[in-house]
């Protein structure tokens, strides 16, 4: 059970972070639902307490556009006012295959939202995970960052775009970037640990184009073959409250167990240069941010 806990999750209002939100508050627990779009995640909100007799202050309603290194700031300057405490982060939200569009503040939008936008949020409330220690962070990742490259020489793909191997290298990226967070958090209370929840029914397809004849077929073999939201939530609400995983720091796991990644998503060194790298590009935007003050913390 979750009682007293308060848990955030990103991109709570579908898919797999709502079915994630709603498997938390049926065991107790206190959900803030991080999201960009607020009229999505209060119809989301609503739809949960009918199912689970939650109140208002058990399911909590925050706007945050991972889009936008300004609305990190302003998401995480509230929670640090608001709450006491934070027991566990869920970096959920992701875009999936989308044409070639920017941030706001001009990052390629899948690693700017998928990796940069989770990289900051996670370095601005780690001062409350570890005030609340023991807590953890879960990082959703996909079975896809098998096909990524990290190319330091076009993270931001101005020289070439490839819609699915910027998305498998943005999952890339988040396994390294929980590959090196481990290691600083060693002995802090808190842990990081991955999760790849496999093909899941969701809208995270929605750029993904299935010509109108194969429609029919394709949504059939979906519902036979794919899982639902909240099979696809399973692991992402274990890592979250399981005794099991007590101390666990660094794994990746999929359908609750551990799995064993590529060398390339657990290269020491490589996860190290990417964290560098995208603390540079962070704060040559946002100067004022906390990240390497708390980064030099962790370590």
């Amino acid at each position: 059970m979750m009682n007293g806990k308060t848990v955030i999750v990103t991109g709570a209002n579908s898919g797999i972070g709502r079915a994630t939100a709603a498997g938390i508050v049926r065991l107790q627990g206190r959900v803030i639902m991080a999201c960009r779009d607020m009229s999505r995640a209060e119809e989301a909100a609503r739809e949960i307490r009918q199912e689970t007799g939650a109140d208002s202050t058990q399911l909590v309603v925050k706007q945050l556009d991972l889009a936008s290194l300004a609305s990190v700031h302003t998401f995480c300057r509230d929670i640090m006012k608001e709450e006491p405490r934070l027991d566990v982060l869920i970096n959920n939200a992701g875009i999936y295959q989308c044409p070639y569009t920017k941030t706001e503040d001009g990052f390629e939008m899948q690693f700017g939202v998928n990796h940069l936008g989770h990289f900051l949020l996670t370095h601005l409330l780690l001062n409350l995970l570890k005030r609340s220690a023991p807590s953890r962070i879960v990082v959703v990742s996909s079975k896809l960052y098998k096909r990524g490259q990290i190319n330091f020489e076009d993270l931001n793909s101005e020289q070439s775009y490839d819609r699915a191997f910027a998305y498998s290298r943005s999952k890339l990226a988040n396994l390294l970037f929980t590959c090196e967070l481990a290691r600083r958090l060693e002995g802090s209370g808190v842990t990081v640990n991955a999760l790849t929840p496999g093909i899941v029914r969701t809208n995270l397809g929605r750029h993904v184009h299935v010509p109108v004849l194969a429609k029919p077929l394709f949504n059939l073999l979906s519902r036979g073959l794919f899982k639902s939201p909240e099979e696809g939530a399973q692991t992402s609400v274990y890592l979250a409250c399981s005794p099991d995983v007590d101390g666990v720091q660094g794994k990746c796991f999929a359908d609750c167990r551990p799995q064993v990644l590529l060398d390339k998503a657990t290269d020491q060194e490589v996860a190290s240069k990417l964290w560098d790298i995208s603390e540079v590009m962070i704060q040559m935007l946002h100067p004022q941010s906390s990240a390497s003050q708390n980064s030099r913390s962790t370590a």
